[in-house]
């Protein structure tokens, strides 16, 4: 980096920048403005923005548009099942630069040894990530992870730079309570000035004023405006996400129009290889179709996040500001022409023209240690009084679930799938530390008619799940992902029929990212031809075992009544 004279000389315009970008349609977000300029830039900086500026290097826009680049505020990168340097090649290339990262995935598996691996594969890339220590390791006692992180182990890392503060805190029930264990690691990232993310869908009066007032800054689990309302009037940041599994930007736009955007933000908090491809740029598109002005849209993809979590000189285009620039033809489809990261051409015409092979993988030991396993285990006994059960029910791109009372199939005194009402056994396996604890139940809304599905990817704690219409499937399915130490699989009549192998913690793939699409698309015609009626069933069975959103979840421990926060009987 240039010394600072240098700096104010180009921005004087007596020595010539690195690079101008001229006749360019500037977006300012810290104005609320578009106008034409030309935007001088020297090393990773931004020195002026002025119509004039002579570099050694110019680009003509010819009236373009050109925008801070984007960030996204919540994303768990493990949850793409790429490694960070195939994510940031799907990424950069729509317009993200900096995402803000939250291990949460790999910590319940690996714990602090998960986060270091982490940020090890991200150190070096065209992408900056950054990152909130994992606030519920486990998420909660009703399940069993591969480690427990308390606040003495996230202080051994609350310091360093790229880390931002403590990761959504999902236990607020834990927080309402006043519980020590879940308040020391809010006073963590308080204490030393930095952000505490917040989960906390459907919380409200009171208990959201406690919740806030605890020091709790943000939420990504609004899916009503009025819940939004109620979070915003509280000095709360609203998360607006756009996953795979969820998608709330649609019901929140209401939002949008009508208040004041400065304190919302776009994240992605959990997304597929083949929803990566537009990001956040996708978001900012549908924002602005649904009828969100283009300014406010652009302001939380870049400034609104970068000051909320306290980034200087980054997500506005600005002297002084990091060179992190996106150029678009227009402000309706958002398709990039060019993406700048820290003043260097890193994407241009959607493709990454910066080489990242050069990153090599950390080691990582395996983590897929089931005890051994019997397809017995997967039977449940029906008792004797007993005849009805507790079902859960997905609801379509919801992460919650509705639970209902449902007559029990039975089968030589076992109870077995109802392939004919798509009431189908589910199972979640412990994985880590090989305890026997297999959590049995029955689930609604996937429509297999034949064979099973499996998976190492179960938020929060990432046991193994399965899904299906028989035990033996179920157990076949179970078996071959201790085989490839975890992933995703559809079997049928004890035969694979897709398979996708994540090694990695169980949770991500050391395939490319084109590889790992075409696994996901063997995996989707599987889905079909076993009857799935469910447009991403892996990312929905994911989330049946997360016990911190309601109503009815299901844990290596059993099934879980969210709304009390206990394990609840199967039979009613």
């Amino acid at each position: 980096m240039r010394n600072i004279e240098q700096i104010i000389k180009v921005s004087k315009g007596s020595e010539p920048a690195d690079l101008v970008l001229k006749n360019a349609k500037l977006v300012n977000v810290l104005s609320e403005e578009i106008y034409e300029t030309d935007i001088a830039i020297i090393d990773d900086k931004i020195a002026g923005i002025s119509k004039g500026y002579k570099g050694k290097e110019e680009i003509d826009l010819k009236g373009a548009y050109v925008t801070p680049s984007f960030i996204d505020g919540h994303v768990h990168i493990e949850s793409s099942m790429l490694m960070p340097s195939e994510f940031a090649k799907l990424v950069i290339p729509s317009g993200t630069t900096t995402v803000i990262a939250d291990p949460h995935e790999i910590a319940n598996v690996m714990g602090l040894q998960g986060i270091s691996f982490m940020r090890e594969a991200s150190k070096n890339l065209p992408l900056d990530v950054y990152m909130m220590l994992p606030s519920c390791v486990p998420a909660t006692d009703l399940e069993t992870s591969g480690v427990e992180l308390n606040n003495y182990d996230l202080a051994l890392l609350i310091d360093a730079p790229w880390v931002l503060g403590i990761a959504e805190m999902m236990n607020f029930p834990g927080v309402v309570s006043c519980d020590n264990s879940v308040l020391s690691k809010i006073y963590l990232g308080i204490d030393k000035n930095k952000r505490v993310d917040g989960h906390a869908p459907h919380l409200s009066g009171k208990d959201l004023n406690a919740y806030a007032a605890a020091g709790v800054s943000s939420d990504h689990e609004c899916t009503t405006p009025e819940e939004a309302v109620e979070k915003l009037r509280l000095g709360m940041h609203i998360m607006i996400r756009e996953a795979t599994g969820a998608r709330d930007l649609e019901s929140l736009v209401p939002v949008l129009k009508k208040y004041d955007t400065r304190k919302c933000m776009f994240v992605t908090d959990d997304r597929h290889p083949k929803h990566l491809k537009k990001h956040i740029s996708r978001m900012v598109k549908k924002a602005v179709k649904l009828g969100v002005n283009p300014i406010k849209a652009i302001q939380m993809a870049s400034i609104n996040t970068a000051e909320y979590f306290k980034l200087p000189n980054l997500g506005a285009i600005a002297p002084g500001y990091r060179a992190d620039i996106a150029v678009f033809e227009n402000l309706e489809t958002f398709e990039p022409l060019m993406v700048f990261k820290n003043g260097k051409l890193a994407a241009e015409n959607g493709k990454m023209v910066i080489d990242t092979s050069f990153i090599k993988l950390p080691a990582l030991r395996s983590s897929v240690n089931i005890k051994y396993l019997n397809i017995d285990d997967l039977k449940i006994k029906v008792p004797d009084d007993k005849n009805r059960i507790k079902v859960i029910n997905v609801i379509p791109e919801q992460l919650i679930t509705k639970v209902t009372i449902e007559n029990v199939y039975v089968k030589d005194a076992y109870a077995v799938s109802n392939v004919e009402n798509d009431i189908l056994k589910i199972a979640v396996i412990e994985r880590h530390k090989a305890s026997g604890n297999i959590g049995l139940g029955f689930v609604r809304g996937f429509g297999l008619k034949s064979g099973a599905i499996a998976s190492t990817v179960a938020h929060d704690s990432h046991n193994m799940i399965v899904i299906g219409t028989n035990d033996e499937d179920m157990y076949y399915a179970a078996v071959e992902l201790v085989k490839s130490q975890g992933g995703k699989i559809i079997v049928r009549d004890k035969h694979t029929l897709a398979h996708l192998p994540l090694p990695i913690a169980g949770l991500m793939s050391d395939m490319s990212y084109e590889d790992v699409e075409m696994k996901l698309l063997d995996l989707d015609e599987a889905a079909q031809k076993v009857g799935c009626k469910i447009k991403d069933p892996f990312m929905s069975m994911a989330f049946l075992s997360l016990s911190v959103i309601p109503e009815l979840k299901i844990t290596d421990k059993g099934l879980i009544d969210v709304t009390k926060f206990e394990v609840t009987n199967l039979f009613v």
